[in-house]
């Protein structure tokens, strides 16, 4: 057992379920957008939407869409960086099903048009997990390096990305592949054992089967500064 499974993680609180977790949550879901988010729309659920407000979750998931990471303090101040950073966002309470009580789906846009639509679940000790994608349903944690390959369903996909991965000797930890239907749009979520070249996600994103190619990088355990 690490030390910080048992002393939990340095982080801006006062909840790591509701304050770090959730800004892992937004950190990932920009991510996954793949460029800084100008509109977020942002569901919670649960425990999230009861007692959110007052653990600081909304500033938090604010925060981590601005790329804050769970020991920044910033955080306490997210919605005046938001509002600095052109950042539009809006709250509502939802029901999201059978997922865990400290759940938020966050739907994003960019200045350039794009759109990411991601639920998360902040499942405990600052840890947080994703479990849809654009909906893809899809589950990994973020403690390792991930990549999300967009691309077409068709024989020869998963060959040509790990193709590219080898030859800049990235790892593969663990694979995911879900697709709506056969033939159709795809999604690949790759876990590594090392960080991904930018260069590595570049070429994935010029294979002909890809659409597109989001890098999620690991997010260690922080270290609030100052």
């Amino acid at each position: 057992m690490r030390v910080f499974e048992v002393v939990g993680p340095v982080m801006v609180g006062p909840s790591s379920s509701h304050t770090a977790g959730a800004a892992r949550i937004g950190r990932a879901a920009r991510a996954v957008l793949g460029a800084p988010p100008t509109q977020a729309r942002i569901l919670l659920h649960g425990s999230f939407a009861a007692t959110g407000r007052g653990h600081g979750t909304d500033r938090a998931v604010v925060g981590g869409l601005l790329g804050f990471g769970p020991g920044d303090p910033r955080l306490r101040q997210s919605f005046a960086h938001a509002a600095a950073a052109g950042l539009q966002f809006s709250f509502e309470e939802a029901d999201l099903g059978a997922v865990h009580p400290n759940s938020a789906r966050i739907l994003l846009s960019g200045a350039a048009g794009q759109t990411a639509d991601v639920t998360a679940s902040s499942v405990g000790g600052g840890r947080a997990q994703i479990i849809d994608v654009d909906g893809f349903a899809l589950r990994f944690d973020l403690g390792r390096p991930t990549v999300l390959v967009y691309h077409a369903d068709r024989a020869g996909a998963v060959a040509d990305v790990a193709t590219v991965l080898a030859r800049h000797a990235v790892n593969i930890a663990a694979m995911q592949v879900a697709r709506k239907r056969r033939a159709g749009d795809a999604l690949m979520v790759i876990e590594s054992d090392g960080d991904l070249p930018v260069v590595a996600v570049a070429e994935l994103e010029r294979l002909a089967c890809v659409v597109a190619a989001r890098y999620v990088e690991a997010d260690p355990d922080p270290v609030e500064e100052g």
